[in-house]
């Protein structure tokens, strides 16, 4: 199979699909990647490291494109890049469709065989390939709440930790998976205070354990969450629905009840927000202000830290890349949580959680593809 890398585009977005280990590999099971020139730049790796690991370095994206059977991204395409996908081709990347209707409807046209890293399914029902960026958009999370609790950056002027004498700052975190686990684990390091809420008890009772009450742990209700947000510093919102948009849990009512110059931070951003007013920032312009209470709802929080993210995420694609490569969409057909990736086929919505989401027919992956 003939496997392209393009540069991606988005604002700020310095991770790569492939590294050059993984091209490596690829090339000596017998396929054959394309690497868009500069693309392993934001990581450091030039196009002679690629070129080392038996990649063929093309010039523009479109000659990825147009070459490729299967194009390896990390973010969602760029409606540039949707109009160069073609039937059968294979699109591996994070799509995060349910929010993002106008990238759903070029991916329909394209006619291309789209599955979204979000959606990939462990035989546990775990989501593998999501994982490592929650933990470190989790634990990034807590870096940047502190950044922007300084004075300086518009926030409360407060070191989360304290000092002695000094109470630390509260820390409240909306939910417990992944990413809401790996900010509470950085957050209870620096000695903030931690409220952490999640809708299962189980995971409460867990962390619970794990923490022997050093962190508070709560059933998330609307009056829990209400009641917590009002005396926080900083909020971390990191609730999901696998391929579902977001419930919104911090109100606007709330937020005028908030702390002037506390932080939210929105992980959840990619699948439209856990806050009712949260709206997608970029690296460039990434913090807005809605009743004196910064937002920090960034799209992409792990192309900060490129180089640590894009090996994170290429260890837990790999196999995949693997499989795809040597099988098609084969693959998916003898693993029932790799079938789950699939969001889009031939123009037809082929994950119901997106299909709900917009409104549109939704056929599933195993009729879809036969």
């Amino acid at each position: 199979m003939h496997i392209g890398v393009p540069k991606e585009i988005k604002i700020h977005e310095y991770r790569v699909g492939l590294t050059p280990s993984a091209v490596s590999e690829l090339c000596r099971l017998g396929h054959q990647v394309s690497v868009e020139t500069g693309a392993g730049a934001g990581i450091d790796m030039s196009d002679d490291d690629y070129r080392a690991a038996g990649a063929n370095i093309l010039t523009t994206a479109a000659e990825i494109f147009a070459k490729a059977d299967m194009v390896v991204k990390v973010k969602e395409p760029q409606p540039v890049e949707c109009q160069m996908l073609r039937k059968g081709q294979i699109l591996f990347t994070y799509l995060h469709l349910a929010p993002d209707p106008e990238q759903t409807k070029l991916l329909m046209a394209s006619g291309a065989s789209c599955i979204a890293y979000e959606t990939v399914e462990d035989d546990k029902g775990r989501l593998p390939l999501l994982a490592p960026m929650s933990e470190v958009a989790g634990r990034l999370s807590v870096q940047i709440g502190a950044h922007y609790l300084e004075k300086a950056q518009g926030g409360r002027g407060i070191l989360l930790s304290g000092v002695a004498g000094v109470a630390p700052a509260t820390v409240v975190v909306l939910g417990a998976g992944v990413a809401g686990f790996n900010a509470m684990q950085l957050a209870v390091g620096l000695g903030t205070q931690v409220v952490v809420m999640d809708k299962s008890l189980a995971r409460l009772r867990e962390i619970d354990h794990i923490y022997h009450g050093r962190v508070i742990t709560m059933h998330a209700t609307q009056n829990v969450i209400d009641h917590y947000v009002q005396w926080a510093d900083l909020v971390i919102g990191a609730v999901l629905v696998p391929g579902a948009n977001a419930p919104k849990l911090v109100t606007r009512e709330m937020l005028k009840k908030m702390k002037r110059g506390s932080v939210l931070v929105d992980i959840a951003i990619d699948q439209g927000g856990c806050f009712e007013t949260s709206r997608p920032t970029t690296h460039t312009d990434p913090v807005y202000e809605v009743d004196g209470v910064l937002h920090y709802c960034v799209t992409n929080m792990p192309g900060a830290v490129p180089r640590t993210s894009t090996y994170a995420l290429g260890s837990a694609t790999m196999p995949y890349v693997i499989a795809l490569a040597q099988n098609g969409l084969a693959a998916l057909k003898t693993d029932k949580g790799f079938m789950a990736g699939l969001n889009v086929h031939g123009g037809q919505i082929t994950c119901e959680a997106v299909a709900r989401a917009q409104n549109l027919p939704f056929v599933t992956a195993q009729a879809a593809i036969g």
